[in-house]
């Protein structure tokens, strides 16, 4: 597992805690990152992160360096074997909030099942706006 910089358009408040998305309040999200995560929009600096070579367009979605139960989940299946992706299995299949362990074993099919086909189709598929998106607790 490499660290990096990943790139996103600011869409909490700057004194929220750095945990998961969907740990954070609603309260914490700004009006205007509301307007971005509900078009997906908050994702499209991360395509700088794809052309330095940090990341590829489908993967695992990166984590953040406090999430341990998720980075013990994944390297336990060697899901750090890829680059991260903007989307992948789970954002498709809405489970990307779940728990580390379902989103560990879903990231893990995703890269067994890896192929040109189904690489373009998760693509086409985040595009189209299947999957939830980013959830906030109320």
């Amino acid at each position: 597992m490499k660290s990096f910089t990943l790139f996103k358009f600011r869409t909490m408040s700057r004194d929220t805690a750095s945990v998961a998305s969907h740990l954070a309040s609603r309260s914490s999200i700004t009006l205007f990152g509301r307007f971005l995560r509900k078009r997906k929009l908050d994702e499209l600096p991360q395509l700088w992160n794809v052309l330095k070579g940090d990341m590829s367009l489908v993967g695992p979605r990166p984590n953040l360096f406090n999430q341990e139960e998720l980075i013990q989940a994944r390297d336990a299946l060697d899901v750090y074997s890829v680059r991260p992706g903007i989307t992948g299995l789970a954002q498709v299949k809405g489970i990307d909030m779940s728990s580390p362990q379902l989103l560990a074993k879903t990231d893990a099919e995703m890269i067994s099942t890896l192929s040109v086909v189904n690489y373009f189709k998760y693509i086409f598929l985040t595009v189209a706006g299947k999957g939830q998106g980013d959830k906030v607790s109320r």
